[in-house]
């Protein structure tokens, strides 16, 4: 995990040090404050992919098929 963030640190197209420098910024320089809100964000937004995730699924397995399946008399005519 430190490699990892040490190499976003030296690519100028990762995002990592932009974000950390705009919660710093907002938590007033507190590196614990800006930890806890990156995270309390980061729990936030998963907890909005899982909720669509369900609705999604709940859609999919109550509507999937709303026809009479054809039968083989039809389907020959």
């Amino acid at each position: 995990m430190l490699t990892q963030a040490i190499a976003a640190q030296k690519d100028p197209g990762c995002p990592v040090d932009a974000i950390s420098r705009a919660y710093l910024g907002f938590a007033g320089g507190d590196a614990g404050i800006a930890l806890r809100c990156a995270i309390a964000d980061a729990l936030s937004d998963l907890m909005d992919a899982e909720r669509r995730t369900r609705e999604r699924s709940r859609l999919i397995s109550r509507g999937y098929i709303r026809e009479a399946p054809v039968t083989a008399g039809k389907a020959e005519s």
